[in-house]
């Protein structure tokens, strides 16, 4: 799809003309676009396809390889060749934004699928009712989806092994220098213990907590109540291991989050601040300059002007 990430592309193709090369002939595959022209990336370079959707007639598995904006260059004739497809049996990919495209056509309900970090919050807020993972990847029966980059190579690899055998799968990953293939169980960002050194449980707990309870904050008492400490224990284990109060922590968390919303989702100012648990807008805003340096119109407005220059 126009905007598409490069990088996604080759990692989920690359791996495949490896096996190739390394197996014999083992994979054959097609580019297409919707109307059959070539497509540019989101780096500007153009990629040359083998013709529009109707260039094929049947295929194992499909991929769609999306933008930042996935949702813009959907429309009627892609989702019921999408539909078509899958009720004929085939697998369908979504690599990064691609999981997008998959659920706005209605075709993720009962799978596990997951999206780039940076883009679940918007995800989980436009279809609530979906299992959404942190996973690097997922292979759920007829449903495949990456979180993009590298998580697709890794993807790539584990269905090699799985069709062709470890070895092969080894000796691709060689192929590209690859120290480890990351199995699917593997999360998407370096965990909070590891990026901040941060070693007590109780803390950790803390701060899942907050994570888990953006839209409706939980106060204070509760989240110490959850992890079995009181409340002047909590603030303290904050102060002196992450230098701020538990409060001041969930409200960057909160607002982190808002931002999330606020660039990649057509959701309102309003909905933004609902979502991200204020019950003010007038405070959302106020909160959000502070960390920002902007007001949430003024983040929003130079964002889409950041995406009307990219995709110009």
């Amino acid at each position: 799809m126009p905007g598409f990430s490069l990088l996604d592309f080759a990692a989920i193709a690359e791996p495949l003309r490896s096996a190739n090369r390394l197996g014999g002939d083992l994979y054959c595959w097609k580019v297409l676009s919707a109307d059959g022209h070539a497509v540019t990336a989101s780096n500007g370079m153009s990629m040359a396809v083998d013709g529009p959707l109707e260039a094929i007639e049947a295929a194992y598995i499909l991929f769609v390889v999306a933008a930042y904006d996935p949702l813009k260059h959907l429309d009627r004739t892609l989702k019921h060749w999408l539909k078509r497809h899958a009720n004929a049996g085939v697998i369908l990919g979504g690599v990064d934004t691609g999981a997008f495209v998959l659920a706005e056509a209605g075709l993720l309900r009962d799978f596990r699928i997951t999206v780039h970090w940076e883009t679940i919050a918007a995800f989980v807020e436009r279809y609530p009712t979906l299992r959404i993972t942190h996973e690097i990847f997922e292979i759920d029966g007829q449903r495949i989806t990456s979180a993009g980059g590298t998580a697709s190579m890794d993807l790539m690899l584990e269905l090699i092994a799985r069709r062709h055998g470890r070895d092969l799968a080894i000796r691709v990953a060689d192929q590209f220098v690859l120290g480890q293939i990351r199995p699917q169980k593997n999360l998407q960002r370096t965990r909070f213990a590891e990026s901040h050194g941060v070693t007590n449980s109780k803390l950790l707990s803390a701060i899942a907590h907050m994570e888990r309870n953006i839209e409706q904050p939980l106060a204070m008492d509760i989240i110490a109540c959850n992890v079995n400490i009181t409340r002047r224990q909590l603030e303290r284990l904050f102060k002196t291991t992450m230098d701020e109060t538990p409060a001041g922590f969930y409200l960057r968390i909160r607002l982190d989050r808002s931002q999330q919303l606020l660039r990649q989702t057509g959701l309102s100012i309003l909905d933004v601040s609902v979502a991200s648990g204020f019950e003010s807008a007038s405070y959302f805003a106020r909160c959000y300059k502070q960390r920002f340096g902007k007001s949430p119109r003024e983040d929003r407005r130079e964002t889409a002007g950041v995406r009307d220059n990219t995709a110009n």
